[in-house]
């Protein structure tokens, strides 16, 4: 029997951890999600905790998502992704493409990035409600100069690829994630999204053509799928998104 994979990641919000879980699934790869067992069952925040504080064997972690494949410790989402992807068929065969692959997850990390930033533009430790006014700056400066240049950026890669798919002629690694980026951003920015996503429909339509994959809908519709809340990357505020 194979190995099961574990993942270690904040059990209370999808973050990161998202688009580990979404090559996981897809893969069809067992996987345990520790820290969302019961703490009787060895879950909690405890075994998370030891990773982040420098408990646990391995090379160290600096923050999860963490990924535990028999000896090897492994984190960054990024990282992770194309380790799954490339194990298991979701990632191209050859070289210069794979690299192009994680190119793009690596893009994809950077927006989720600045998207968090629109609402702890000063530092992640200090509460929303304490930098408001900082975030309906950054807010507005990524809806008007950065979400459509992103946007426009995936719907050109999709154009010179053919339109289907981001990197040859199947599913990979960095269009799971693309979806779950887009979803977060419909959620964090519904109006503003709207608008910019109307110059991108190879992106719309790739969008759905990865939730209606057998596996990926199977887990939308299960309870392994968190709902995005006010704890994760993609937060929505009415206050940063667009005006009426």
């Amino acid at each position: 029997m194979t190995e099961p994979y574990e993942l270690y990641y904040w059990p209370i919000l999808p973050g990161r951890g998202e688009f580990v879980r979404l090559v996981l699934e897809e893969a069809a790869a067992p996987y345990v999600d520790v820290a969302r067992l019961p703490e009787e069952e060895g879950g909690g925040f405890t075994p998370l905790l030891e990773f982040v504080q420098g408990g646990r064997p391995g090379q160290p972690a600096y923050a999860p998502p963490i990924l535990v494949h028999g000896e090897l410790v492994l984190a960054q989402s990024a990282a992770i992704c194309a380790y799954l992807g490339e194990r298991h068929g979701l990632a191209p065969a050859e070289t210069g493409k794979r690299m192009q692959a994680l190119q793009l997850q690596l893009t994809v990390a950077d927006v989720t990035d600045e998207a968090h930033n629109t609402h702890h533009p000063i530092n992640s430790s200090i509460y929303y409600e304490d930098q408001k006014d900082a975030g309906r700056r950054a807010s507005r400066h990524f809806l008007d100069q950065r979400l459509g240049r992103f946007l426009t950026y995936f719907e050109r890669v999709l154009e010179r690829n053919g339109g289907q798919w981001l990197v040859g002629d199947a599913v990979t690694y960095p269009e799971l994630s693309l979806f779950q980026l887009l979803e977060g951003l419909a959620h964090a920015f519904p109006k503003g999204f709207a608008q910019a996503a109307e110059e991108t429909p190879l992106l719309l339509a790739l969008r759905d053509r990865v939730a209606k994959r057998p596996r990926i809908a199977a887990y939308l519709a299960s309870d392994r799928r968190l709902a995005f809340n006010e704890h994760g990357v993609f937060r929505y505020y009415p206050e940063l998104d667009l005006s009426d």
